[in-house]
């Protein structure tokens, strides 16, 4: 696939070795990309990456992903600065989505994009919070403990009761991904929430944090921020989660950023309750 625009810009498949220029283009936006994100977006869907170049050097970018047949998130939607304002992006926007075909789309847009993407057709669900603050020195609870495999079948079964989607190919490298510290917490065998801390390019990360209850998140939380005692953590909430909201306030963490979860549609239901803390802004 590829598309011309003015100044021969040409949009086209990006590929994994390519991930280095979208991560670099999201630090410098301050949208504190994971160290090692790549993999995990790629395994879900190889194909929902693009780069518009011009005479073969990047200057655009955008993600679109589908999962499954109903459902697809776009990220990732960066132009270069000094190319801004010439209609690169536009571009490279339409060319991709494409590729979500009759899906419903979600993102998770910036206040600066927020109106052209309900001009675009995308409705706002909620305001999502990045609280970001220092990890307080905590005691793992004893219920909580580092995720094996044999705990990710079950894993990969609650997400999709939090998610709108279901992601097997992307949970498999999520927990178990360079420097990704993931726990669970069960109950009677049964799985009440699980989360994930991984390195980010200015802090740490939380995310997903998804909990039954602010008992078990509390827990999660706990486990998670103890691996980074010391050091700044960001955690994204829904905003409509005041008990994720009240969590992160706790810990004295403050808010530093904010974003849209907008749809083009309706997606199924799922346990909205339950996010404590997104996965990703880029992967939703």
């Amino acid at each position: 696939m590829a598309s011309p625009a003015s100044e021969d810009l040409v949009v086209s498949r990006a590929g994994l070795d390519d991930w280095s220029v979208i991560r670099g283009w999201a630090a410098d936006e301050s949208w504190n990309p994971g160290l090692a994100d790549g993999p995990a977006f790629f395994a879900e869907d190889p194909d929902g990456f693009f780069l518009g170049r011009i005479d073969g050097e990047p200057v655009s970018a955008i993600s679109v992903v589908n999962y499954g047949t109903d459902y697809a998130f776009l990220g990732h939607y960066l132009v270069r600065p000094d190319l801004r304002g010439r209609g690169h992006g536009l571009t490279t926007w339409k060319t991709a989505l494409a590729h979500a075909g009759d899906r419903t789309i979600g993102l998770d847009g910036v206040v600066a994009q927020q109106d052209n993407y309900r001009r675009s057709g995308f409705q706002l669900a909620h305001r999502t919070v990045r609280f970001t603050g220092t990890a307080p020195t905590s005691e793992v609870p004893a219920d909580v403990r580092v995720v094996r495999s044999d705990d990710i079948e079950d894993i990969t079964v609650y997400d999709g009761t939090c998610t709108p989607a279901g992601r097997p190919r992307f949970l498999a490298h999520w927990l178990t991904g360079t420097g990704h510290h993931a726990v669970v917490r069960r109950t009677g065998g049964r799985v009440t929430g699980y989360g994930v801390i991984r390195p980010g390019h200015d802090c740490r990360r939380i995310g997903p944090l998804f909990a039954d209850t602010a008992e078990d998140a509390r827990a999660l939380f706990a486990a998670l921020t103890a691996e980074a005692a010391g050091r700044e953590v960001a955690i994204d909430v829904p905003e409509p989660n005041a008990a994720g909201v009240a969590l992160a306030e706790e810990a004295g963490f403050t808010p530093s950023f904010e974003t849209a979860r907008m749809y083009t549609g309706p997606v199924r239901p799922y346990a909205e309750e339950r996010v404590f803390g997104v996965t990703t802004l880029e992967l939703g």
